[in-house]
Formats: C-alpha cells, structure tokens, sequence
C-alpha cells in the first residue's frame, strides 16, 4: 500500500510542482510584499507591519475605483449570462448552419484580449470610429461622440466589450447544460400540458442551476481580473476615474506619482479577498435558495 502512495506521488509530482510554482509562490511573495515598504525601483528596504494596508484605506481614489468595479462586474457578469441564455436556448435548436454560427461565437473568445480591445478603439474613434459614422449616418447622433473620453460614456464603452467578449464562454457553458438536459423531461412537461415558456421555467432553469453556478462564478473572477480591457480602452485618460481594482493596482506600483510596490501588493491581497468573498457569498444564495426549495 505504501509503494502504491509513493507511485501516485510520483505521478501527481509535477502537478504538485507546478501548482507550488504559479500559485503557492506567488501568493506567499505576495503576502510578503504587502507587508514591506520598498524603494522606487523595488528594492526592499523593510518591514513595516500592516501599515501598507492602513494608507490603502486613506487613499483618495479607493472609493471611486471599488464602486467602478462593482459596477464593472455587475454589469458585464449579469447582461452576459441573461444574454447567454437566450443565445444557448437558440444554438440548442437544430436550423440551417447552426454550426457556422457556434464556430463564430468562440471567436471573441479565442482571440487575445488586446487585440480585441484595440479594435474597438478604433470602433470607438472620434473622428475616424466606424461607430460614430453608423450613429450619425443614422441621425441617432447629431455629431461625434468621444466614447472614451467623456466620463458619462467611458465605463459604458468598456462594459459593452467586456460583454463581448464574454459571451461565448457562458453561452458554451449554458449550451453544454442544456445538452445534458434529458429529452424526455420535455416529453413529460408536454404531457402534463406544459406551455414553452412554463416548461423553461420550471424544467430547463431548475436543471440548468449547475451550468449556471460554473458560468456565474468563474465569470465573476475572469471579469474582476480582466487588466487588458480596462487598461487598452482607459490608458488615455488621467487619474483614476475610470479605473477597476486591478489597473488601480498597476498604476499605484508602476504609472502614478506613488510608485510603491508595497502599498500595490496590500491592494492584491484584499483583490483576491474580495473575489473569494463574493464567490463565497454567491456559494451560500445558492445553496440556501436549493434549500428553501
């Protein structure tokens, strides 16, 4: 029995290895950091306690920036997943090239974040923006807009894209629910007398619920962390107006007046505990709504 431990030890080493080496390092050097105070070009010049995280409360721009995340989150997490479910429920059906329309969707997906970011920029343009020119060939618009310039435009610009391009990853989930979704349940709600809309209701979502938890959780922490869109549609403006925690981060370690690497480390340790907070607290709605059921 012994022998047969130390083979599947040996089998499991290098995932054990790796896991170590991109997640346990790194969260130690991490927690480390928050707690040192270094010099301008990252030397450590010592520890200082908690007190990282006690100026971290006293800035300025942490209140804008956690209201622009969780209006980030909120937005891009909730419009994708309704959305979602529409665009599953439709793919589920059998029509005329269904599957060119599935290989389309992956696309936004598939492709590198700064690459798509960087296109709607250039959608976005002022003076040259494909979307301006639509808008205003249209008569929607009496001139030009600076989408990513004006502060009443800007977070809804970045929403817009995060959207899509998150969209094909809980639309796949929601699809590969339905698929395992039983015909004969249909079979019975028919039988029952059941309308389309009824047997949504009260057959597809309920048995979606898994689907649904897996698209909704690792959405929520794909979103938080998502640098390259924010920081590809905001690096343009000033300050930290329209900044989400992870960019707020980055520039408190690297482009602000601050340039302090601790204080930035403080602020990973609470992103992270801010996105297990709400991965929990999602865990618990769903369990007590399964048991109030």
């Amino acid at each position: 029995m012994r022998g047969r431990r130390w083979e599947a030890l040996l089998w499991l080493g290098p995932s054990l290895a790796l896991i170590a080496g991109v997640v346990f390092y790194p969260a130690v050097a991490l927690v480390r950091a928050s707690l040192g105070r270094y010099s301008i070009t990252g030397v450590l010049s010592g520890f200082v306690g908690a007190e990282n995280y006690a100026r971290l409360l006293e800035q300025p721009a942490l209140p804008t920036v956690l209201a622009n995340t969780a209006v980030w989150v909120a937005a891009v997490v909730g419009v994708s997943v309704v959305v979602s479910l529409g665009l599953a429920q439709l793919l589920h059906q059998a029509f005329p090239g269904r599957w060119l329309v599935r290989a389309a969707l992956i696309v936004p997906w598939a492709a590198s974040l700064i690459m798509t970011a960087k296109l709607f920029v250039w959608i976005y343009d002022y003076y040259f923006g494909a979307l301006n020119h639509l808008l205003t060939s249209l008569g929607v618009l009496a001139g030009p807009v600076d989408w990513l310039g004006e502060d009443s435009t800007v977070m809804g610009a970045m929403i817009a894209v995060g959207i899509f391009v998150s969209l094909p990853f809980t639309t796949y989930v929601l699809l590969a629910g339905l698929a395992s979704i039983p015909g004969e349940v249909y079979e019975a709600a028919r039988v029952d007398g059941a309308s389309t809309w009824t047997a949504y209701r009260l057959v597809t979502l309920p048995l979606l619920k898994p689907a649904l938890l897996v698209a909704v959780v690792l959405n929520v922490i794909y979103v938080f962390n998502s640098f390259p869109i924010v920081w590809t549609l905001n690096d343009r403006n000033p300050g930290f107006g329209h900044d989400t925690m992870i960019t707020y981060m980055y520039k408190i370690a690297f482009k602000s007046a601050l340039r302090d690497v601790g204080l930035a480390a403080a602020l990973g340790v609470v992103n992270v505990a801010l996105i297990l907070l709400a991965v929990v607290v999602y865990l618990k709605t769903v369990r007590w709504e399964e048991a109030g059921a």
